[in-house]
């Protein structure tokens, strides 16, 4: 059944300042990402602490992660810093029972690197509560959307996605749509690009 534009969950990942909390405070997407892994968006877990600080109680906080060591996981969800777990490295299934038995209802969500529909497929019945279908570690670039097919697991979209595609990506029924680079002027988020996508979404 398809969903209606505004049923469709937006995440607004790589937030970093002040700036860009007082950003999605205004325009309040569904989800937003914290980056612990490599990235030139990385936070540490004292300014996540501080940024959480200031975010509005109504949106939930991804903690990004690449193949982390467990307990450094374990000390976040302790914290209440993130609420929701986003995994893109090389996590298996062992890793993700593993980070289920220390907290049941910490939601989690796979990415995977979509090359072709066996890449997805493998996942369907994984462990994780989602799947996140991307081109890659922040990218910025789109991967082929027909490969998408019938998913049975609730999933996300990601890699690429602006205001100038976003209707596009609607078309395939997602959980939830990925935000980044798109999202970003000069390398920062954008007040007003996040607000003309959450115009077309809402």
């Amino acid at each position: 059944m398809k969903k209606n534009t505004s049923d469709i969950k937006i995440k607004i990942c790589g937030l970093r300042r002040k700036e860009d909390i007082a950003i999605v405070n205004r325009y309040k997407p569904d989800f937003i990402g914290f980056v612990f892994a490599e990235s030139k968006r990385r936070i540490d877990f004292n300014q996540a602490i501080e940024l959480k600080k200031n975010l509005n109680d109504d949106i939930l906080v991804v903690g990004v992660f690449v193949d982390a060591k467990i307990q450094d996981i374990h000390y976040l969800i302790e914290n209440k810093v993130i609420d929701i777990l986003q995994l893109h490295g090389s996590e298996d299934e062992g890793y993700i029972a593993n980070l289920k038995e220390f907290d049941e209802n910490i939601k989690i969500i796979k990415a995977i690197l979509v090359k072709n529909k066996d890449d997805i497929k493998r996942w369907e019945n994984s462990l994780a509560d989602y799947i996140l279908l991307d081109s890659g570690k922040g990218s910025g670039k789109t991967f082929n959307w027909e490969l998408i097919g019938d998913i049975k697991k609730p999933f996300f979209i990601a890699g690429g996605i602006n205001s100038e595609n976003i209707d596009e990506v609607v078309k395939f029924n997602p959980f939830g749509i990925d935000l980044s680079s798109g999202a970003e002027e000069n390398g920062f988020k954008s007040s007003k690009k996040i607000a003309k996508i959450m115009e077309q979404m809402r």
